[in-house]
This record gives C-alpha cells, structure tokens and sequence, in this order.
C-alpha cells in the first residue's frame, strides 16, 4: 500500500484521523492553494499563521521519523504530478463547503480519495430525528446528542502508536516554500495565536468560573481563544473535550463552554443536510433588501455614526478579530438596520476573520437575518446603543479602538446622536436612525414571512 496523506485543516499529530489510518508507504503533504490564495490579501494574518504551522507540522513528523512535501499550486495540478508516481489511494480530513466538494470530486478522478470525519465531535449523519430527518433547531439536536456531551470522554484516534508502523516514501523533503515566494509578507500575529492551543486551554480553566456571564462583555478577556486552533486542526475537538472534562469545575461550567463546542457541530450539521444554504436563505423568504453600497462600505469602514459598531468593525479590520457578541450586534444592524444581504456581510468577514470556518460563518450570518436555522425571531432587533450599556458601561472597549474618544464621558456612547451633537467632536453622521431602520425591517421581514406562508 502507497498512501498520499493529505493535511488540510489537520495540522497536527496528535489524534489525527489520516495518521491513525495510514498503512505501509506515505507520503504526507501540505498544498497551500493558488485557487484561495490568489484571492487573499498579501499580509493576510492567516497566511502567516498557518505557514508556521505548517512548518511546525513538518518538524513534528521528522521527530517521528516522518516528513512533510510542502506545495504551492492548484490541488488539481499537484495531484496530476503525484499520480504518475503509483499512489494507491490519498488519506484526507473531509469538508462540505461548496469548493471543498468540487475540488475533491475533481482529484477523486486522478487518484482515490479516503475521507476521515476528523475536524468536528460527530458526522452530521449520526444526529438525525427518529425519521431519519435532520433538526432545524438547535436544542432538540443538542438534546439528541446528550450521550456525548454527558460523557467523561472521547475516544481518540492513536495516531502516534501508528506512526511506527509507517515508512516514509522516497522523496525531496529538502526543501520548503517561503512565504515571499508565495507573494505573501510575514505579519506579526495576535499574542494568543503564538500560544498553543494547550497553552490556551490551562488559562482558560482559571477564566471558565466567568465564561457564562463574562463571556458577554466584549472589553473583558473571558473567552477561550481556541476558535482559529479548532479551524485549523491545532488540537481536536476530542482532545479539547476531553481537557475541558478534567477542569476542577462544576458540571455546569463544564457544559457551558461544551455546548458552544455544539454549536459548531450544529452549524456543519446544517450545511452538510441543507446544502444550498450557502449559497440563499435557508428559511426560503424572499427579503427585499436595500443593499445600499455606500452604506455597505460605511459598515465595513467603521463609519456608520454608531460608535459601538463603528468601533467593532475597526478593531476587526486591524485584528481579524471580533468578540462573538459584537458580531451579533453588527451582523444585526447590517441585515435589519440597514437592510443589507447577509451574504454581503458574510463574505466580508470570510476575506478578514483569522477563525473562518466556512459552516459557522454562514449559518451565524442567517442567525442574526433571521433567514437560517434556529435563527433570531426577525422582530428582535439588536439596538446598539443599549448593547454598549449594558456590556461596555464605561466605554473601555470603544476607548481602546477609537482614541479620539478617550476623553469624552462614555455616557454619550449609549445615546443616539449624543457624538453628532458635541461640538468639540466631528463624528460621522448616522446612516440610518436606529427607530426608523428598526421599524423598516419588521414591517419587511413580517412581509416576507407572510408572503411566504
């Protein structure tokens, strides 16, 4: 047997699924993919991320007695290279994106493709209603999986007890791209994405007392951190979950953190069983939007006259980051207040958010449109300014991101054209009245349901 074993978003040895199935001959390898990079900014945050992960890849498996082939091109093209060299079959993690299928279906026709279920806790195939149809809501799906999350532990892959059973094929490993030669810059990255993914998981068991309520205050530090690890393959969700079990907390600390692990499972879930949402509203109302350009660009800008979205969205143009709360109030205020496809807002964040992962992405964006599955009532509509009252009182997270304000009193940060009316300010107008907008996407979404029903 002649295996090409094929990272993606499985860059490590530790349960990996492929590792653990691989026989005889292997031929790991890593493609940095012309099709995605070519569309990303040259100081993309995440090239330079996964770039040394990669290489850290590459000096794990050496230590193992194993190596790494490291390619820049177009997986169709490597394929067709690699396929004259009598493969038998490529080991590699699945993913149910659009462009992850097709380019699978395609190199399926050079070579045979094994896939291995290793980047979430559970197949969507395994959390079915009792006749055999998905769940829309997430609850009832999390309720099904009750046997899971009330365990003490996951099974794990052995990949490191296989590994001694593995020879490398005869290859070039001498050599590794740099980032230059693929057009990209070295970037200096966020503080937490030069820790571990273990290193994360020890702080977060001294913060986890205060996720349930802290995790809500977007100027505070309460959360884990580990969303890019996850997306990437860093550390499994089995291993996490496991880690996450053996905190010296209560029960219900425990499953607090654990089932915002679901929450993942139920978004990829979605997208495997409902394919299409992708692409449209999973709920099939027809919304008549207003996608307005200029105010488009105002929101991607942190320009809309509201301070707190105005400030979310600068932050996350400079980090790639954004606190789960805030993206809820900006993804509302673009698809009700002003009234804009959430496919544009989704593909905005897709080019900028280090943790990107296609099915969250997609199905938090119809979340908060009130268009997707278990999605927001459509009448609830975040108002920004009691937002930043109640989670920023004091106004520390507008201050750090927006200096100009640092000295103005954080009161008028929680008041509708309270910055406008300063005069010793020259803030941006408002785009839209939060009143208006609010009132103008009920009677729209209420339409829209209607006409559906």
């Amino acid at each position: 047997m002649k295996q090409i074993l094929w990272f993606r978003r499985d860059l490590r040895i530790k349960d990996n699924a492929i590792l653990a199935n691989a026989k005889d001959e292997v031929l790991p390898i890593f493609i940095f993919d012309k099709n995605i990079l070519d569309k990303v900014d040259s100081k993309d945050k995440r090239v330079t991320f996964i770039y040394e992960s990669v290489k850290n890849l590459k000096e794990d498996l050496k230590n193992l007695g194993l190596d790494l082939q490291v390619f820049y091109g177009k997986p169709f093209e490597v394929f067709q290279k690699l396929s004259s060299f009598g493969f038998d079959e490529v080991l590699t993690s699945v993913d149910f994106d659009d462009y992850a299928k097709n380019r699978d279906q395609e190199i399926e026709k050079l070579i045979p493709l094994k896939r291995f279920y290793d980047s979430f806790l559970i197949h969507p195939n395994d959390g079915l209603k009792a006749d055999g149809t998905p769940y829309k809501v997430f609850t009832p799906f999390y309720k099904n999986l009750k046997f899971i999350w009330q365990s003490n532990g996951l099974n794990e892959f052995d990949s490191l007890g296989n590994i001694k059973n593995l020879k490398l094929v005869d290859f070039n490993f001498s050599s590794i791209i740099n980032l230059e030669d693929m057009g990209f810059s070295k970037v200096d990255l966020p503080e937490f994405l030069n820790k571990t993914a273990y290193e994360l998981l020890s702080e977060f068991e001294t913060k986890i007392k205060n996720y349930t309520e802290g995790r809500d205050y977007f100027y505070m530090e309460n959360t884990s951190s580990l969303a890019v690890h996850f997306r990437f393959g860093l550390i499994s969700p089995r291993i996490a979950f496991n880690i996450v079990k053996k905190f010296n907390v209560s029960d219900d600390e425990k499953e607090f953190f654990i089932r915002e692990l679901f929450w993942r499972e139920f978004y990829n879930y979605i997208l495997f069983h409902f394919p299409n949402s992708e692409f449209e509203n999973l709920n099939g109302i027809k919304v008549n939007w207003n996608n307005d350009e200029k105010d488009f660009k105002a929101w991607c800008d942190g320009k809309t006259g509201v301070v707190l979205i105005d400030a979310a969205m600068r932050k996350f143009n400079e980090t790639g980051t954004m606190h789960n709360r805030l993206r809820m109030i900006v993804s509302s205020y673009l698809t009700k207040n002003l009234l804009i496809d959430w496919k544009w807002g989704e593909k905005y964040f897709a080019s900028k958010l280090l943790d990107y992962e296609a099915c969250s992405n997609i199905g938090s964006w119809q979340w908060a449109a009130s268009t997707g599955a278990d999605s927001v009532p459509y009448f609830r509509v975040f108002n920004p300014y009691l937002q930043s009252k109640k989670f920023d009182k004091d106004g520390i997270f507008i201050k750090s991101v927006i200096p100009e304000l640092k000295n103005i009193d954080s009161k008028l940060f929680h008041l509708e054209n309270a910055l406008q009316e300063n005069m010793f300010l020259d803030y941006p107008k408002q785009v839209v009245s939060i009143d208006f907008s609010r009132k103008r996407a009920i009677e729209e979404f209420k339409r829209a349901n209607n006409e559906k029903d």
